[in-house]
């Protein structure tokens, strides 16, 4: 029955509690242990039930231990004290951002499909989300102009349940926004704001509700609004990575486009967009509308203007984690707008395409974020590599170690992943406002000054209480499921709270080879059952729900520990969610990982781990593959690499069998007289002092700042001034190059020596150029010059630029340079031509280049 009209029915609090309610509403909470702990204390019992939602948890609690609390004098200490120092951090102006820069009227806009705040907020799905979640916490942290911009959905992720067997099924349950930690925007008159977004021969609307996370605001869609007819589009944003490709096609409208109509309705122009993965990538086609229209300026002006002022963030390392759709859904959603911007189709699906030319090409979203930004990178030093390889079809002819693709390090939000004792125990040795440098590697050093008695006792109550966090959580997923009351009496005496703990939660997916310490039952039983030096198993994860082999392999794990000798010593906690996480990092002794090398784009948790005394041991791969050291964590494996997947896993999990057998559980149960592990406990604090100095996000956010968002802030300032004058002239200026660029020639290439020359002597080049109607400073003559491989190919090539001088032969004109050898081999050289501007963002954007090749002259 549909009701005749709706009313918001909000929590009563009592004058003297009142300002709990802006301490629930601002995401804050998530990161400041008081407060949590404030909000535990009204009820505690309540705040577990509640899933640590402090918005419901105020609509529920009864009025009598409002009351009681009202009358308690402590509490209200409390409460106004913390509130004190909250609104004194919203005031704050002496932030890092502030003393870096100059005041500016800059925003950033921040776009993701999903953000991971808290279990509280269900609108992310894993590490892409929770990475989102902890930039624009550190934002916050550090003062930055950022809004964050994404969708809050209706059912969020699945939640998981597994059958008896171990096969994961899903559960959706609805979302009430007005229950979560979120709040409806709206207009002056009290209703609620509201955009249109066109689709196919309609309109699509959304209301717009925003979570405060510190002095961030994040902007979050919802289409599940009565202005929208079809029920299609009111499901539009129903839940997260679920459906068929014209669903995600349009969410992802919706994030673009309508996160830019969302935030111009509430007057705010980002000076950058960020687009943390390509789902966000159609905002650069809405920004080339507005900006074509705002400033009568041509599609292509206005491509130039609105990529000047966008960055985007690549997390996949691999063809299938890219979106992308087929030319005629394209064209059912998108032929609209590239009639009426005035490109031809051809250009338009250019944009998405490595080869223009090929018309069954489907249309690529990371590919659009691509050619719509000035700056992009991947999310570790070995992602950089893999993106490099992964795009690089994307500029013909470019070596793959020129693709202009950075990265950036993915890091952690401490304080969002740390245990309340841990951050006490900082306070006291590294100083109360430790995460307020937390970049500072003199002050992680002083880690080291942490006795060793303290820090154990502390990690010891840590794994004790997980242990107890496990059982309860493990007899709950046996009661639901029916389980017989003796299975539920020894769920509550699985793991054993004072033996070598090992943890292992992420993503289920193939690569990450959750199955690799199974692959010898016999011997990882032998490990599990030891009777002098035994370890235990906690495993947790969710497999995308049309993942089989993903789900296949979370049955083979569930069912090798629910064996009967095993099942004391390995547990598969259901329902993996940042709650479970904190839990694990929290009180494990070691952090495992285990994917394919080159598949893992970063991956986070191990850092989280670190931060709270754990010890990874982990395959060279994303993050781990530039931190690891010999005494601050384990490496399986050196690196290599393997044509045979079945021949790696086996050598691969041999290589961590040993490790545990020879190294690891030796070292955790050798003891002195004190009964400390003394060695365990250097290796913990070497991990903590040489880690989270540098993976930490902060310093990731300051890195996005300084070489990210102030570039392209400037950037996109400098291209709008002046009615996009400068936009225009590069324009004007890329076509003329392209008109010329064919009168170009190399014509003969000399150089000062011939087959042999001496480590120390310099090799002096001399090009000469045909360059047509093109002028000098049109172009760069380069050398590119290294080694040779195998394949005859110049590998991790040199650039030395060839300049101009006076010499002229016809036509032709002489570029002389020198290259400078310091190691002997087998050299090469050759040289080339790129487009010259320093309004470009890379001469590579222009896909031209212009090669030295037969048959030219080439002489000693």
């Amino acid at each position: 029955m549909k009701p005749i009209r709706d009313i918001e029915v909000i929590p009563f609090l009592p004058p003297a509690l009142e300002s709990l309610r802006e301490l629930a509403y601002n995401l804050r909470w998530t990161w400041e242990h008081e407060i949590i702990k404030l909000f535990a204390r009204l009820d505690e019992e309540l705040w577990e039930s509640c899933g640590h939602n402090p918005a419901l948890m105020l609509g529920m609690i009864s009025q009598v231990k409002l009351h009681n609390r009202a009358n308690d004098a402590g509490f209200i200490s409390q409460l106004q004290r913390l509130y004190q120092k909250h609104q004194e951090y919203m005031r704050n102006e002496n932030t890092w951002y502030k003393r870096q820069f100059k005041p500016s009227n800059q925003t950033i806009a921040y776009f993701s499909a999903e953000f991971g705040l808290s279990e509280a907020l269900p609108i992310y799905s894993g590490g892409l989300g929770i990475l989102a979640g902890d930039h624009i916490k550190a934002a916050s942290e550090l003062g930055l102009p950022l809004v964050g911009v994404g969708i809050v959905y209706q059912e969020g992720y699945f939640r998981q349940y597994l059958t008896k067997d171990g096969w994961q099924q899903e559960r959706y349950p609805m979302n009430d926004f007005y229950n979560l930690p979120i709040l409806q925007v709206k207009e002056k008159d009290g209703s609620p704001v509201v955009i249109a977004v066109d689709f196919p021969g309609r309109k699509v609307y959304a209301q717009i509700w925003q979570a405060q996370v510190g002095r961030v605001t994040l902007y979050l869609l919802d289409t599940n609004i009565a202005l929208n007819n079809q029920q299609n589009d009111q499901d539009v944003t129903d839940a997260l990575y679920h459906g068929d490709s014209e669903l995600r096609m349009k969410q992802e409208i919706i994030l673009g486009v309508g996160g830019i109509k969302a935030l111009t309705a509430l007057g705010i122009t980002p000076t950058v967009c960020h687009m943390n993965e390509g789902h966000s990538a159609f905002l650069g086609l809405e920004r080339i509308r507005m900006l074509s229209k705002a400033h009568s300026i041509s599609f292509v002006e206005a491509k130039e203007v609105a990529a000047a002022g966008q960055v985007f963030t690549t997390h996949t390392a691999v063809p299938a984690g890219i979106d992308k759709f087929s030319p005629d859904l394209m064209d059912r959603y998108w032929s609209d707008y590239y009639r009426e911007i005035g490109i031809s189709r051809d250009e338009f699906f250019a944009l998405g395409r490595a080869n223009a030319q090929d018309s069954s090409e489907s249309f690529s979203m990371a590919l659009l974020a691509i050619n719509l930004s000035s700056k992009r990178n991947a999310v570790s030093k070995i992602h950089g590599d893999v993106s490099r390889k992964l795009f690089s079809d994307a500029w013909p002819k470019v070596p793959v170690d020129e693709v202009p693709i950075t990265h950036i390090t993915n890091g952690v939000h401490a304080r969002s992943w740390i245990s309340g004792e841990i951050c006490e125990l900082y306070e006291r040795y590294l100083g109360p406002q430790w995460y307020e440098d937390i970049t500072n590697e003199r002050m992680w050093k002083r880690a080291e000054e942490i006795p060793d008695e303290e820090l154990w006792r502390i990690h010891e109550h840590r794994r004790q209480r997980l242990v107890s966090f496990c059982r309860n959580r493990f007899r709950n997923q046996l009661m639901e499921q029916g389980a017989h009351p003796a299975e539920l009496k020894e769920a509550l005496e699985i793991l054993d709270p004072n033996i070598l703990t090992i943890g292992f939660a992420r993503r289920v997916a193939t690569y990450k080879r959750a199955n690799l310490l199974l692959r010898n039952p016999e011997r990882l039983a032998a490990l599990l059952n030891s009777k002098d030096y035994p370890i235990q198993l906690i495993f947790a994860g969710k497999a995308h729900p049309e993942d089989n082999p993903g789900k296949d392999l979370i049955r083979q794990v569930v069912r090798f520990s629910r064996q009967k000798d095993i099942r004391r010593r390995f547990v598969f906690l259901e329902d993996y969610d940042m709650n479970v996480a904190r839990w694990m990092v929290g009180g494990v002794d070691v952090w495992l990982n285990t994917p394919r090398r080159f598949l893992e784009a970063s991956g986070t948790s191990g850092m989280k781990a670190a931060f709270n005394g754990a010890i990874n041991l982990s395959v060279l791969d994303g993050w781990w593959d530039e931190a690891y050291e010999s005494d601050a964590g384990w490496a399986i494996g050196k690196g290599e690499v393997y044509e045979d997947t079945e021949y790696q896993d086996e050598v691969e999990s041999n290589a961590l069998y040993d490790l545990l057998e020879k190294e690891l559980i030796p070292t955790y149960y050798d003891r002195d007289v004190e009964e400390l592990p003394r060695t365990w406990i250097s290796r913990m604090k070497t991990s903590m002092y040489k880690l989270c100095p540098v993976f930490n996000i902060e310093r990731m956010v300051q890195e996005y700042t300084f070489n990210m968002y102030m570039p392209a802030s400037a950037r996109s300032q400098e291209f709008l001034a002046d009615g996009a004058q400068r936009a225009k002239k590069l324009v004007d200026w890329q076509n003329k190059i392209r008109r010329l660029w064919s009168q170009l020639q190399i014509d003969a290439v000399e150089s000062s020596a011939k087959r042999t020359i001496k480590v120390g002597d310099d090799l002096n080049i001399r090009a000469w150029i045909k360059l047509g109607e093109l002028k000098s400073e049109d172009v760069s003559v380069q050398i590119y010059h290294g080694l040779i491989d195998a394949n005859g190919d110049i590998m991790d090539g040199e650039v030395v630029p060839l300049q101009i001088t006076d010499e002229k032969k016809g036509v032709l004109s002489l570029f002389a340079g020198t290259i400078k050898y310091f190691s002997s081999g087998r050299h090469g050289y050759t040289v080339r031509i790129l487009p010259n501007n320093p309004d470009l963002s890379s001469p590579f954007d222009s896909k031209l280049i212009l090669w030295a090749s037969d048959p030219i002259s080439v002489t000693a």
